[in-house]
């Protein structure tokens, strides 16, 4: 395979990663592994490579090597390793921007470790990869990948309290949540006039300022005038009524209002299968939806299903940009 090859990122390596890159391969999916081939498990067939599209043996895992302070321990991150986690990333991110690698799926890093570690600055992996790509704006949409039709669901508000959720759901924030989202799935899905549905803050969205004012106050001129300038957006809609197959079937994507409001049906619907993708940024990023895993790591017993996905989903991407 030429410069279309997924690096994929070699994560926290006392975590569960390094294991589950030998895994994807053995399911048939093409990628380069950058990372210490010291952490990898014993046994491992690689091939050192010098760029993403460079060849190797049948069955080889490709490897861009980058070499760690120090060896990995299954279950316990050493700090010693936090600098080389960051710099994988960052790595990989130019590789990425720089055309040399069709894009990138990172596997998880502990974001604890990093800060202790290295002094991490940043919340996650988004963060830090919209900085890398010059601090643009981007949102993180969960998309599954084993139930039909399709739950795609993108939070407008992340990491926060519950509590602060309600001043920090903006129509600003709302509006550019809809906007990546309708020209990822434009560019990166290949679906030329998608169909978006937006929850409302409340329950039964409201219910005409009965049991919450934002969507009446706000939400329905916002999605008015963003319907005048030709988007497709249905709501704000009641979230307990979005989720089931028939109505899932009328949408594309959803923009919900909090994390939990846009996590919990897809890992409802689609645990294993699910795949964390950032959109917004100028190169393809695609996560397996789940964490390092330490409690199990180096036991062989982690289901690669998401990671397979998530760069099955990289490349499939990479298809429709291209």
């Amino acid at each position: 395979m030429t410069a279309g090859r997924i690096i994929l990122t070699c994560g926290e390596p006392a975590g569960v990663g390094p294991e589950l890159a030998p895994q994807a391969l053995a399911s048939g999916v093409d990628f380069a592994w950058m990372g210490d081939p010291r952490h990898l498990p014993a046994g491992t067939a690689f091939t050192e490579i010098a760029a993403p599209g460079d060849p190797v043996p049948a069955g080889h895992l490709a490897v861009l090597r980058h070499d760690f302070a120090a060896p990995a321990e299954p279950g316990r991150p050493d700090p010693a390793n936090a600098a080389g986690v960051i710099d994988v990333i960052a790595r990989a991110v130019d590789l990425a921007m720089s055309g040399r690698a069709a894009g990138i799926c990172t596997l998880p890093i502990s974001k604890q470790a990093l800060k202790e570690g290295a002094g991490f600055a940043f919340p996650g992996h988004t963060e830090y990869l919209a900085h890398l790509a010059g601090d643009v704006p981007v949102v993180m949409m969960l998309a599954s990948t084993t139930v039909d039709p399709p739950c795609r669901v993108v939070p407008a508000t992340i990491h926060i309290p519950l509590q602060d959720v309600p001043a920090a759901l903006t129509d600003a924030v709302l509006e550019q949540a809809i906007r990546i989202t309708h020209a990822a799935m434009i560019r990166d899905f290949g679906i030329p006039a998608p169909r978006l549905a937006v929850a409302g803050l409340n329950p039964h969205a409201g219910e005409g300022g009965t049991m919450g004012r934002q969507e009446t106050d706000w939400m329905v001129s916002l999605l008015a005038r963003l319907r005048a300038e030709g988007f497709d957006l249905a709501g704000p809609l009641p979230a307990d009524t979005m989720f089931h197959a028939p109505a899932r079937a009328r949408y594309d994507a959803a923009v919900c209002a909090y994390h939990d409001q846009a996590l919990i049906p897809i890992k409802t619907l689609d645990f294993a299968g699910g795949v964390n993708v950032t959109l917004g940024l100028p190169f393809i990023r695609t996560s397996p939806d789940h964490g390092t895993a330490f409690d199990i790591a180096g036991q062989g017993i982690a289901d690669p299903a998401s990671t397979i996905a998530a760069l099955r989903m990289a490349r499939d991407m990479a298809a429709a940009r291209a």
